[in-house]
C-alpha cells in the first residue's frame, strides 16, 4: 500500500465531506477511495471514519491521525518545494534587517558576496537597534539578538554574544577598575540603549552562584547610537556595557579594556529569522543557505 498517497485520501475524503467528493478531487473512482480508506484502516486496526449513507464523521482515533496526517503531508509538500527552489534562479527583492553594527560587521559583507554570486537579486539592508516586525515592515529576513518572543518564526541559530562592560586605560587609571558590580556606583556609566536600555545594568557569577545582580548606574550618557556610545567609552568619559562583537576592535587595539569578566550575564544567542511559510522564495532559500555558514564562522571567529 502507497501509505502517502493513503493518507492524502483520507484527508481529501474529511476536507471533502463524503468519499464522493474525495473521488471527484482526486480525479479517481469512488471504488478506489473506499478501497484505499478500509485498506487503511485494516493497516492500522482502527477505525477512522463513522459512515452513514447520507454523512460521514471521524472517530477519537480518525480525528487524531487526520491532524497527523496533514503534518506529515505539509512537510512533504514543504520539502518538494524547497528542493524546487533551489533549482531555480534566485532573482527580484530581498530585504534583511539587522542591528546596526552587526550588520555593518558581518551581514553587509555577507550579502555583498552573496550579491556577486546571484546578480539576478537586487537587495536592500536595513540596520535598526530595535526589533522590526517583518511582516508589517515588509522585510524577509532578520539577525535578532536575544531569546524569541515570536514563535510564528523560523529561527537559525547563527552562535552567541555577551554583554560586556569595558572602559579606556585612561578612565581606569583616573577612576579606577571596577572589581564588583556594586563599584559601579562609584563610576560613570554610559549606556548604549541598544544593549541596557534601562537605569540598571544587569550582571551574574561571581562567588553568588551565578544569580542575578542588578546594579543601579549613574549615566552619564545615554544613547541610542552604538558609534557615540563607542565614542565616548573610548575618550574617557565612562564605563559601558556593549555587546561583545560591538568592541572587538576596539579590545584588540588596546583602547578598552574590558572590566567585570567574572560577573558577566550568560551568552544571549544570535539567530537568523525568517516569517514560517511552507513556499520560501528561491532567493531567501538561497540567501540563508549562503548566509548561514559563514555568519557562524564569523561569530567564531569573533
Amino acid at each position: 500500500m502507497d501509505k502517502l498517497r493513503a493518507m492524502e485520501t483520507f484527508v481529501r475524503i474529511v476536507e471533502a465531506g463524503s468519499l464522493t467528493a474525495a473521488a471527484a478531487a482526486l480525479d479517481t473512482s469512488l471504488t478506489s477511495v473506499v478501497r484505499s480508506l478500509a485498506t487503511l484502516e485494516g493497516a492500522l486496526g482502527t477505525r477512522l471514519l463513522n459512515r452513514t449513507t447520507r454523512r460521514i464523521a471521524l472517530t477519537d482515533e480518525g480525528r487524531e491521525y487526520f491532524a497527523r496526517c496533514r503534518r506529515v503531508l505539509a512537510e512533504v509538500e514543504e520539502a518538494e518545494a524547497a528542493l524546487s527552489a533551489r533549482q531555480a534562479t534566485p532573482a527580484g527583492r530581498l530585504a534583511i534587517t539587522a542591528p546596526v553594527m552587526f550588520g555593518r560587521l558581518h551581514v553587509g559583507p555577507v550579502l555583498s558576496d552573496f550579491l556577486a554570486v546571484h546578480p539576478a537579486v537586487h537587495a536592500e539592508l536595513m540596520l535598526f537597534d530595535r526589533v522590526v516586525d517583518l511582516l508589517d515592515e515588509g522585510m524577509d529576513a532578520a539577525i535578532r539578538i536575544g531569546h524569541l518572543r515570536d514563535s510564528s518564526l523560523v529561527a537559525v541559530p547563527l552562535g552567541t554574544t555577551r554583554r560586556v562592560v569595558c572602559a579606556s586605560p585612561a578612565y581606569l587609571r583616573r577612576a579606577g577598575t571596577p572589581r564588583r558590580p556594586e563599584d559601579l556606583a562609584g563610576h560613570r556609566c554610559l549606556q548604549f540603549l541598544g544593549v541596557a536600555p534601562g537605569s540598571e545594568w544587569e550582571f551574574a557569577g561571581g562567588d553568588d552562584g551565578g544569580k542575578t545582580i542588578r546594579v543601579p548606574i549613574k549615566g552619564l550618557l545615554a544613547t541610542n547610537q552604538i558609534n557615540v556610545a563607542l565614542d565616548a567609552c573610548g575618550k574617557g568619559l565612562g564605563c559601558g556595557m556593549f555587546l561583545d562583537y560591538q568592541v572587538r576592535d576596539a579590545l584588540a587595539a588596546g583602547t578598552l579594556r574590558r572590566v567585570l569578566q567574572d560577573f558577566e550575564p550568560p551568552p544571549i544567542p544570535v539567530q537568523l529569522v525568517y516569517p514560517h511559510s511552507r513556499l520560501l522564495s528561491s532567493r531567501l532559500r538561497s540567501f540563508v543557505d549562503w548566509a548561514v555558514p559563514r555568519l557562524r564562522q564569523r561569530l567564531a571567529d569573533g
